[in-house]
Order: C-alpha cells, then structure tokens, then sequence
C-alpha cells in the first residue's frame, strides 16, 4: 500500500502568550514569557504562587452563555483554538466529505476544574448526592473532541490520545497514520488543559514539580540554565488541520508544512522521572527520524521537552549528544516552555505549532531565561538563548516525554511539491 503525504493546512493556538496564532509567533519570537502571579484562585497559601495562564480570554466569545457553563475550560480552550484553525484553512463542511473527516485530540488530565468544583461541593454538603448532571460529560478527556466533531458535523474517527505531556504528540501521530493509510481524509487534532486550580498547583507542588521562583515569576522557567529549579505550569490549547495533499490540492489549500514522521517508545524507568541517559527519548526519535525516511543530518531545528526540572533538562541533551554525534552541534535547540510554561497535555501541539513556523518563517524561537551555564551540559549546543535566531530550516523535530514514561516525537518537513 502506497501511504499518503500528510500536510498541515490549518492552524489555532489559545496559550499564555498569545490568544491567536500570529500572537503566539509574535510573542515566541520575540523571547515574551507569559508567567505571572496566579489569579484563578487565592494561592496566598501554595508554595508556587504564580503560572502561566491564559489572559483576556471569554469562552462566551465562542459560544453562547448556557453552553459555556455546560463545558469545562478545557473544552473551551478546544473549541477556541480550532474555531481559529477552521477559519485558517478555509474549510466550508457544506462542500466536503465529513463522513472522512475526524477529530483526535489530546489532554492529560482533562476536565479538573470540574472534578475539583463537584468534589468540593459534595464534601462542603450534608452528604447528600448532589451532583450537577454534567458533571461526568464536563470531565471526561474524550468529550474535547466530542463536542468538535459535534459543532462541525464531522463523523470520521473522534476520540482522544491520554500519554500525560506526550498526549497531544500522540494523537498528531494517530492523525498522521489514519490519514496516510486511507481511513480519513482530514483530522483536526491537537490538545488542550486547563490545571491552573488549587488541584493541579497543589498536586504538583506536592511532587515538587514546579519552580519555587515566587519573587520573579517571568524568569522562572529557565530550560538548560545551571539555577533550573523545576517547570511552571501552562494551560492553553493548540488546533493543528491535517490533511492528505491530495485532498488539500483538490480544494485549493494552503499548505504550512508537511508532517512527515512520527515515533513512540517508554522509558519502562519511573513514574516520573525521565531514564537518566535518555533512553527512551532516543528511541522516540530515532523512531520519528526512521518513519520519516530520514537521517540525523537532515535535522535542522529540535524543539526539546525541555521543562526546566534539574533531571529532565539532562536526560534530554544525553539523547541528543548520543543520537546525533557530531551534528549535534550544528542543530538549532530550543524550548519554547520557557515562555508558554508546560502546557502538560497541550505541549506538543503548541510546541509543534512552533515548529510549523519556525520553518514557514525560517525563525528558531529561543529558549529565553538563560543566566548561568550549566557545567554537566557542552558549552557548543546551540539552545537559542535569550534571542531568535533565522535559519533556514527543512526540518523540524518536536519531541514530549510524560509521566509514566511516554515518550513521542514528531517531524516536520518545508513543503515541496
């Protein structure tokens, strides 16, 4: 069987800095952090008082008011970033086949705002069973894509990917595999989370996840620098529009990129701590480079996991070192978290968005918030710090790792004829 090439024609993004796509680019390339003191609740009390919320949002924007309150704010994030993505790749449903096009979409947690509300509500009560009716439909990962599939009439294949922070990396592979072996024209995929709330803060202080650094917020995530003490958390959503070419020249679309590879693998280590030699990192990308019927030499651009923990930041560049050999040095590495935050879930979809434009606008977004050189890394990789840098780029590799010890990465192509 002859596969299909996969193109991306449509993109959405709703992240910390910015709430469209041109103002993502914008804020990325111009090295913007997007943390600040948490205002979603009174973190007085948290050992992290501070995150990377999305601002100047209104889901009401997208929707009418009595839907809204039936929807949890990671719903909201899906549907605002692929109500952008729709518009950008000028999809008209009336014209297409929607029984080929699907919906797979990622989270690693899901619906926690609403898990959290009803819990408390219960525990703050006489006991009774009081539980709003779209409690279970608010929370559940799957019904992001439900309710895309849903506004769009879209009837192709529709569930979600759970990897923790590889999740939406997933399920771009997932996309990627059923439209290049028939089973779909079209996917809209991508990912969303919303875990700023005392239970996402709380759960991950209480793992000692997050950075500490509450007497400067904005200069907190610092990916690779020597005083990394840990990732700030992100939330947001990014909407990806995958398509075979064949089906993307015959309407006439756009076309930002080809989506060329994808690889997988567990790190079969921990519950939360990455394989100290990366390991499994390896893998997922040398699985990636292979689907991609590439070599480490054709790498031009790796957008890292790079969460700014003391342990991971590590594990990462010892797969790269050992992978890429002597062509590591001419890669161009970045982590774009250290603006956005971790979005968990939603990384790898927005991370790949970065990607996507990186080689549209030959620009490597740097990894900012970089002050003292860390001695256990070589002075001679090139992480982008503090500026952009231009490059052309024809390829671009975008790798999440999870708990649990998922691992995914994904390749990106400059579209050729």
């Amino acid at each position: 069987m002859e596969l299909k090439r996969v193109v991306v024609t449509g993109l959405g993004a709703l992240t910390p800095i910015g709430n469209t796509v041109p103002e993502y680019w914008n804020s990325l390339a111009n090295g913007v952090s997007g943390a600040a003191p948490i205002t979603r609740f009174d973190a007085s009390k948290f050992k992290t008082r501070f995150a990377c919320e999305v601002k100047d949002f209104n889901a009401e924007d997208f929707m009418d008011r009595k839907e809204a309150r039936k929807l949890d704010p990671f719903v909201h994030y899906a549907l605002a970033s692929t109500d952008e993505a729709v518009k950008d790749a000028e999809l008209d449903f009336e014209k297409l086949d929607t029984n080929r096009i699907g919906v797979i979409w990622g989270s690693g947690i899901g619906g926690l705002k609403t898990f959290l509300d009803e819990v408390t509500n219960f525990s703050n009560g006489d006991g009774s069973p009081r539980f709003n009716p779209f409690f279970i439909p608010k929370m559940i990962l799957d019904i992001a894509p439900g309710h895309i599939s849903m506004r769009y009439g879209l009837h192709g294949p529709n569930f979600s990917t759970v990897s923790a922070c590889a999740s939406s990396t997933n399920a771009l592979i997932d996309s990627l595999n059923y439209i290049r072996c028939g089973y779909a024209d079209m996917i809209i995929s991508g990912g969303s989370e919303a875990i700023i709330n005392e239970a996402g803060i709380g759960g991950f202080n209480a793992m000692h996840a997050l950075s500490t650094r509450n007497d400067d917020p904005a200069t907190a995530s610092r990916p690779f620098d020597k005083d990394r003490d840990g990732f700030v958390a992100g939330e947001g959503s990014g909407t990806i529009i995958l398509e075979s070419l064949e089906h993307a020249k015959a309407r006439g679309a756009k076309i930002y990129a080809e989506l060329v590879g994808g690889g997988m693998s567990a790190d079969a280590h921990h519950i939360t701590a990455s394989h100290p030699e990366g390991l499994g990192a390896r893998l997922a990308m040398v699985n990636a480079m292979r689907d991609a019927h590439i070599s480490t030499d054709n790498i031009d651009y790796i957008n890292v996991h790079g969460t700014s923990t003391p342990v991971g930041d590590i594990s990462e560049t010892k797969a790269i070192m050992d992978l890429f050999g002597q062509h590591a040095f001419e890669l161009n590495i970045s982590s774009t978290k250290s603006m956005t935050g971790h979005l968990l879930g939603a990384a790898g979809a927005a991370e790949s968005i970065a990607c996507i434009l990186a080689i549209k606008n030959s620009v490597v977004p740097p990894t900012i918030n970089h002050f003292t050189d860390d001695p256990a890394l070589d002075p001679k990789l090139n992480f982008t710090f503090n500026t952009a840098q231009k490059r052309d780029i024809q390829y671009a590799q975008s790798n999440t790792f999870g708990f649990g010890g998922h691992n995914a990465s994904v390749v990106f192509k400059k579209y050729e004829e």
